[in-house]
């Protein structure tokens, strides 16, 4: 389960899309960037069970950029 996701906007103006996010998923820090055709670009690592993680980042960022 991914824990404390945090986003922000890549962009100084807000208007447009395109947001790097953070989360912990058992016990390691992830990173990536989240663009505006809900691909997503990761820093470093690669979580394990990529797809599923992907699902749930792709919710939360509905949920919160979106609504």
């Amino acid at each position: 389960m991914i824990q404390h996701f945090q986003f922000k906007n890549m962009y100084k103006n807000k208007k447009l899309p395109g947001w790097t996010f953070s989360f912990y998923f058992e016990g390691t820090k992830y990173s990536g960037n989240y663009h505006k055709n809900g691909d997503i670009e990761w820093d470093k690592l690669v979580p394990p069970k990529e797809d599923t993680i992907k699902k749930q980042i792709h919710e939360l960022m509905l949920f919160h950029v979106y609504e």
